[in-house]
């Protein structure tokens, strides 16, 4: 049956940046649709970690800096010895900076770059070997961002970023769906979150937002589980590369 395809019963999911917001919309989702949960953040995320533990599913935590590069192969490292595998990794964790190009600081690229996408990148680097020593493949979902697709303004390091993870996603889907890996990715809209409330709280912006967007309504976390746990099942074995756009229509006007 089709439904079985979408089962992810037994699988252990790798979720950074799940504390609030999309990555506790997706972790939730995955965890509904039979998922064990490691979670990788700067903090706890209590409140993740006990809707999940409701679900009946396991949640481990791992407390990580992820824009330091020693902590990468501690985590997989921890989350196997915990949980005994790995099968999906969702990398949902990142950070904006706000500043006109001609005063952008170094910085502020920096900050953004190596959480947004050097991270990213050798994270999967990491999972992938485990996936590889498992021998059985594995599900990488990178999380983009309209700013993949257009320019923005004032956020020179965070739309560089999200180009990067558009581009990364391709490169690695290449070299690694021999191993049985798949690399997408997904790049969510405007959405009803803490990074959005002040312009959701601006009536003319947010006007001015919901009236290019076909929906006609802010998406929310549950508007990613989804298609999250499409990209992390079985249902997706044959999309290799593939960034979808999660956004009510925003890039269709």
């Amino acid at each position: 049956m089709i439904l079985d395809a979408f089962n992810l019963a037994g699988k252990v999911a790798i979720v950074t940046g799940c504390d609030t917001g999309l990555g506790q919309g997706m972790t939730l989702g995955l965890a509904q649709a039979g998922c064990d949960i490691v979670g990788v953040n700067r903090k706890i995320p209590e409140e993740t970690a006990e809707k999940v533990k409701a679900l009946g599913r396991r949640f481990m935590a791992i407390q990580a800096d992820l824009s330091q590069q020693d902590a990468i192969e501690t985590i997989v490292t921890k989350a196997v010895a915990e949980m005994g595998r790995v099968d999906i990794l969702v990398n949902n964790a990142g950070t904006i900076r706000r500043e006109d190009a001609l005063s952008f600081s170094e910085k502020n690229w920096d900050d953004v770059m190596n959480l947004n996408l050097k991270s990213v990148f050798f994270l999967s680097q990491a999972v992938a070997r485990q996936f590889i020593a498992q021998g059985e493949g594995g599900k990488i979902v990178n999380i983009a961002s309209m700013l993949s697709f257009q320019g923005g303004i004032r956020v020179p390091s965070y739309t560089a970023s999200k180009s990067g993870i558009l581009g990364v996603t391709r490169l690695l889907a290449n070299e690694w769906a021999a191993h049985g890996i798949n690399v997408n990715a997904i790049a969510p809209g405007y959405m009803a979150t803490n990074n959005t409330q002040e312009l959701r709280d601006d009536d003319k912006r947010s006007k001015e937002i919901l009236d290019r967007i076909p929906a006609a309504r802010w998406g929310n976390p549950e508007d990613l589980q989804g298609p999250v746990v499409f990209l992390a099942s079985k249902a997706s074995d044959y999309i290799n590369g593939y960034t979808l756009a999660v956004d009510g229509g925003w890039l269709a006007r």
